[in-house]
C-alpha cells in the first residue's frame, strides 16, 4: 500500500509541476491525486469506517483553511472593486523597479508578521495588479512577495501556521521566537533582494493602463474607497486579535469580518440603482474569486493528509533522526522537504517525534524548526499556502517559478539558517 501511495503522490505532483506542457489543469491533478490516495488507503486498510473518520478529521482542518482563503480573497476583491487600493498606489511614486521591489518586500515582511503570510500574499499580489502593467514584472514581484511573506511569518506566533502550531503546542514562546528568529528571517528576505536589485538594475516601472470610466468598472467616491479600504484592512488585521481573544480558529474571524463588510456595503449602496452597485456587492466579489485555485488547495491538502495518516511522513522523520542524527541538518532538511510537501504535517510529525521533556520550550530544535519550516516552502511555489495563493491569483507556472525565483529563495533560506546557527552559538 505504501508504495502505491507514494507512486500516486509523485505522479500527481509531476502532473501539477508540468501543468502547462501537459495542458491539464493543476486542480484536476490535485483532486484526482487526493481521491486516489484516500481510495487506496481505504481499500488497503480494510476498515473504511476508520479511514472515513480520519478523512473527516483532515477535512475539518482543510475546510478551516479554505474558508479563511475564500473570506480573505473576497475581502480583497471588495476593496479592489471600490478602488480602495488607490489609497496606497496613489502614494507610491518610484520609477525604478528595484526601488519598488524593496518597498514591496519590506512592507510584505512586516505585514505578514502582523496578519499572516497567506492573507498578506493575497493582498500584496492583488495590489501589484494596480502598480505594474507588465505581466512579467508582476510574476517576478509575486515571487519576491512569497519569499517576503514566508520570511515575515516565521518570526511571530501568528505569522505562519507552523509557527502557530509550535506556539500553541508549547514548543516556543512569543518573545523568545521573535527575538531569536527575527534576524534570520530578515536575512532570508534581504539576501534575495540584494541579488535581485543587481539583476533588475536600469529597469523602470511600467504602470497599468487606467480604465476609469470603462464599461464594467464601477465608479466610487473617495469616501467609499477609503471606508472600504480601512474596513477591509481592519478586518484582516483583527483576525489574529480575534483568535487570541476568543481561542476560535481564524476562519471564524474572517467570516465574521466578511459579514460586517457585507452589511456595511449594502448600507453604503442601498440608494443606488442596481446597475450602479452590482459590481460593488459582495455577491459580485464572490463570483470573481478564483475557485480553481481553491479546489487545487483542497486537493493538495487532502493528498498530503493521506500521507500523514498512513505515517509515511512520520517514517521519513524517524529515518532522518536515525541516519543523520545532527539536529541542525535534520531540521534544515525538513525545511527543504517542506518545499515539496506541505510544512504543516511535517511540523506535526516532528512535534510527535520529539518530546518537550527532552527538548524544552524555546530550545534550538523548535526555534530552528519555526524558521526552516516557515521559509523553506518559498523554494517551490506549491511549498507554502502563500505560494499556492499567488499561483492561483496570477496563474504562475510551476516551472517558471522554479527557473526564475527558486534560486533566490534558496539563497535566502541558507543565509538565514547560517545566521541563526551563528547567533545561537554566540548567545548560548
Amino acid at each position: 500500500m505504501l508504495t502505491a501511495l507514494i507512486i500516486v503522490f509523485v505522479l500527481a505532483y509531476v502532473a501539477i509541476a508540468f501543468e502547462h506542457p501537459l495542458k491539464i489543469n493543476k486542480s484536476a491533478s490535485a483532486l484526482i491525486g487526493a481521491g486516489l490516495l484516500w481510495t487506496i488507503y481505504a481499500l488497503a486498510s480494510g476498515d473504511g469506517q476508520a479511514v472515513s473518520k480520519e478523512l473527516g478529521d483532515s477535512l475539518m482542518g482543510t475546510a478551516q483553511i479554505v474558508f479563511f482563503l475564500i473570506g480573505a480573497m473576497t475581502i480583497v476583491e471588495v476593496v479592489d472593486s471600490h478602488n480602495g487600493f488607490e489609497v496606497i498606489t496613489s502614494r507610491i511614486r518610484t520609477p525604478k523597479l528595484s526601488t519598488l521591489m524593496w518597498l514591496v518586500g519590506i512592507v510584505t515582511f512586516f505585514l505578514s508578521s502582523i496578519l499572516d503570510n497567506l492573507t498578506t500574499t493575497i493582498v500584496m499580489v492583488s495590489l501589484m495588479k494596480k502598480l505594474l502593467g507588465k505581466r512579467d514584472d508582476r510574476l517576478f514581484f509575486a515571487g519576491i512577495i512569497i519569499i517576503a511573506a514566508n520570511a515575515g511569518g516565521a518570526w511571530t506566533p501568528i505569522g505562519d501556521v507552523t509557527t502557530t502550531m509550535l506556539w500553541v503546542g508549547g514548543q516556543i514562546t512569543t518573545l523568545a521566537i521573535m527575538k531569536s528568529v527575527f534576524l534570520a528571517s530578515m536575512a532570508n528576505l534581504l539576501v534575495p533582494l540584494l541579488v535581485v536589485t543587481w539583476v533588475m538594475r536600469g529597469k523602470v516601472v511600467v504602470a497599468p493602463v487606467r480604465r476609469v470610466g470603462s464599461e464594467g468598472v464601477a465608479q466610487t467616491t473617495a469616501f467609499e474607497s477609503n471606508l472600504m479600504f480601512c474596513l477591509g484592512l481592519g478586518v484582516l488585521v483583527a483576525v489574529p486579535v480575534f483568535k487570541t481573544w476568543t481561542q476560535l480558529p481564524p476562519f471564524m474571524g474572517i467570516l465574521l469580518g466578511l459579514g460586517i463588510l457585507w452589511l456595511v456595503g449594502d448600507l453604503l449602496h442601498r440608494h443606488k440603482e442596481d446597475d450602479q452597485k452590482e459590481h460593488l456587492t459582495l455577491v459580485s466579489a464572490l463570483s470573481r474569486i478564483d475557485m480553481s485555485s481553491i479546489t487545487f488547495f483542497i486537493g493538495i491538502l487532502l493528498a498530503v493528509a493521506a500521507l500523514e495518516h498512513t505515517h509515511i511522513l512520520t517514517s521519513i522523520a524517524t529515518w532522518l533522526d536515525k541516519e543523520v542524527g545532527r539536529q541542525d541538518i535534520i531540521v534544515g532538511l525538513i525545511g527543504l522537504v517542506s518545499a515539496v510537501v506541505d510544512n504543516v504535517p511535517l511540523v506535526a510529525a516532528s512535534m510527535g517525534m520529539y518530546s518537550l521533556a527532552n527538548y524544552p520550550a524555546d530550545s534550538f530544535l523548535w526555534e530552528f524548526m519555526a524558521y526552516c519550516a516557515g521559509t523553506g516552502g518559498s523554494i517551490l511555489i506549491i511549498g507554502s499556502a502563500a505560494g499556492v495563493a499567488a499561483m492561483g491569483i496570477e496563474k504562475i507556472d510551476f516551472i517558471w517559478y522554479l527557473r526564475k525565483i527558486s534560486l533566490y529563495a534558496l539563497l535566502g533560506y541558507f543565509s538565514g539558517a547560517v545566521l541563526y546557527i551563528l547567533q545561537y552559538n554566540l548567545t548560548h
